[in-house]
């Protein structure tokens, strides 16, 4: 019998380790569509889904940071890789949005406004230090891919990341004015935010009309063009709520309307080309869908943008675009649910696997 015991103990030691080392570093975009989506459910008057996802959320940010931990305690040499390559290190932002959005999260549903003010300051520093290792990394590498081979819908995370921060300190001070230093630091990392999709997703539409592109080349990421600017469109929606308390936001509203319906336009003209470019990987060229951490990019952006439109009628006072969210929830939560039992099962073979395998 303890021969048995120390057996498991060894074969969970030994899945657990073998997670940590092949950790995809985009895996806290599970914790990014756990937190949108639930927020999303909250906003909508589902509250009872609301709640339960915040425990699934709780749960996921801890193993994933437990794993995240280990592996650059165990595996450094596997983190430094990821950090300098094109297709992998965008990943690490995740980090920082899924912080932030586990902040709103708390914040809106669970009322936790002390855990949400903590997980701030852990996500600002997390985008100091993730944003300048990034860019410098990948800036210095003696080795560069081509456009083909180097950029994708990940890159565009940083944008997240950096909207993330700025809906989070807009809804913890909701009914409080902060310095005018925070009010500042707000609209300056919107306006990062911004400028950070400008810059990036020029090279993105290049690469997907001008390059060949096969079924593998487009993956769930790509959904991330449209989720960057669903989430400028909370941040902005976020700072049109507060122009009435933080004063320094007043003399900017005009240009926070604009430049808000700018991306909530953006964000619903990239639906319909993702949604034919998925279509044409899994129907035309009859690609077989299997679960992969990716998949994780590609439900976000269905949360974000549902969450992004509700608040943004509510800005504007424009009560016929809330029946787009009305709509957008389930599909969101549908692609949640499926993609969550894809996880559970992948799970399931990774524990099973060490005991199915014959004896030598």
């Amino acid at each position: 019998m303890d021969l048995l015991h120390t057996d498991q103990a060894s074969g969970v030691r030994a899945v657990v380790f073998r997670a940590a080392e092949n950790l995809f570093p985009g895996y806290f975009a599970l914790v990014m569509a756990t937190g949108v989506i639930s927020i999303a459910c909250h906003l909508l008057a589902m509250p009872v889904v609301a709640y339960a996802l915040v425990g699934v959320n709780w749960v996921a940010y801890i193993a994933l940071w437990a794993l995240t931990l280990l592996r650059i305690c165990c595996f450094p040499g596997n983190v430094a890789a990821d950090l300098s390559s094109h297709q992998r290190a965008p990943g690490f932002f995740t980090i920082v949005a899924g912080t932030c959005v586990l902040g709103t999260q708390s914040a809106v549903v669970a009322n936790a406004h002390g855990v949400a003010s903590a997980l701030w300051l852990l996500g600002l520093g997390l985008w100091c230090a993730v944003m300048y290792t990034f860019f410098t990394a990948v800036t210095i590498r003696e080795h560069k891919p081509s456009l083909a081979n180097g950029i994708n819908g990940a890159w565009l995370i940083a944008a997240v990341a950096t909207q993330s921060i700025v809906v989070l300190k807009g809804t913890l001070d909701a009914a409080s004015v902060p310095s005018l230093e925070i009010q500042f630091l707000c609209l300056a990392m919107f306006m990062i935010g911004c400028m950070l999709y400008l810059a990036i997703i020029p090279l993105i539409f290049y690469r997907l009309t001008f390059v060949r592109l096969s079924t593998h080349d487009f993956t769930p990421p790509y959904w991330i063009n449209m989720g960057a600017v669903a989430i400028t469109t909370l941040a902005g929606s976020t700072l049109l709520f507060r122009t009435k308390e933080w004063p320094l936001l007043m003399e900017f509203r005009p240009f926070l309307k604009g430049f808000t319906v700018f991306f909530w336009a953006a964000a619903t003209w990239w639906i319909p080309f993702l949604v034919a470019l998925m279509g044409w990987r899994y129907l035309v060229r009859r690609d077989r869908i299997r679960y992969e951490p990716q998949l994780w990019g590609m439900v976000f952006p269905l949360g974000m943008y549902t969450t992004g439109t509700f608040q943004l009628s509510r800005a504007l006072d424009l009560p016929f675009l809330a029946a787009i969210p009305r709509l957008t929830v389930f599909v969101a939560l549908a692609a949640w649910v499926a993609t969550f039992i894809g996880l559970l099962l992948h799970l399931a073979r990774a524990v099973l696997e060490p005991w199915q395998r014959p004896s030598s």
